[in-house]
């Protein structure tokens, strides 16, 4: 869900990024009674995400513009499609349609790198998850938009959950000794994961209680290996460098997650523009 406190307090932000001192070229040009109606065109195939956010960043500029969703959030839609409509002051659509283009391009592009890895799995009883490898500030709208595109959301914060990796299991002196003390501090209903790189560690993590085994980077047949052993007795996710073209293959070892990173971190921005009319 979208907290709209939290994410008009982010536009406002950016609207501050963009126009500190105010916009000189729509200030000089375009008288402020004017108005205006404009179309957000889609200019390449994808999943559309942001579009009540994009919406947003207008009204806040001006509470009489109206902005329609011509399709919803989570669609597929071709090149050429007008997804979105926008009217009022004439400044306020110019003022804030680089921030609505980029909340709309950038959300739409993860919804579509995420439709693309959850087809390649359809079928097999594998989730495709995130992670936290997020831009700084956007982390709400881009796990909002990894759900647009048919996947999961892993933790939110470090506050979400326990998730023991390996600079953890060094400093507690192993997985035995880090579950054991996490699991007499926190509530019943938190679970623990637990990150392992070998099948050795996959063990006294099992042995110790974990709810979830990340295998991190591991090889397909190690993966297979951990599967056998852990024998449904936990949850077990498969995390590290898993691409496009590795992903199917990961899905067929049993495993039941699969995060991955590359969803918010290196994702390319659908292309959209936006028109006056």
């Amino acid at each position: 869900m979208l907290n709209w406190l939290i994410i008009d307090d982010l536009i406002k932000v950016f609207l501050k990024e963009d126009a500190p001192f105010g916009d000189i070229t729509t200030d000089t040009l375009i008288d402020k009674k004017e108005v205006s109606r404009a179309e957000f065109i889609l200019k390449e195939d994808g999943v559309i995400a942001g579009l009540d956010v994009a919406g947003r960043v207008f009204e806040l500029l001006d509470d009489k513009v109206i902005f329609t969703k011509i399709i919803q959030d989570g669609s597929n839609a071709e090149k050429g499609t007008i997804i979105a409509e926008v009217a009022g002051n004439t400044k306020a659509l110019l003022i804030g349609e680089r921030v609505a283009l980029n909340i709309l391009q950038r959300l739409s592009g993860i919804a579509t790198k995420t439709q693309e890895f959850c087809s390649k799995v359809k079928g097999k009883g594998v989730c495709i998850a995130d992670t936290r490898k997020t831009t700084p500030g956007m982390r709400m709208l881009e796990k909002y938009a990894v759900r647009m595109g048919g996947g999961s959301n892993h933790r939110y914060s470090l506050s979400d959950g326990v998730l023991i990796k390996d600079n953890h299991i060094i400093v507690a002196g192993g997985i035995k000794n880090a579950i054991l003390k996490v699991r007499k501090e926190i509530p019943h209903t938190i679970k623990i994961e637990v990150e392992t790189e070998t099948i050795e560690q996959v063990k006294e993590a099992l042995d110790a209680g974990a709810d979830i085994i990340m295998l991190d980077n591991m090889s397909l047949d190690m993966m297979r290996e951990a599967v056998e052993i852990i024998d449904k007795k936990a949850l077990v996710e498969a995390s590290g460098n898993i691409s496009l073209d590795s992903v199917y293959k990961v899905a067929l070892t049993g495993i039941d997650i699969i995060s991955v990173g590359s969803l918010t971190h290196s994702v390319k921005s659908l292309d959209i523009s936006m028109k006056l009319r």
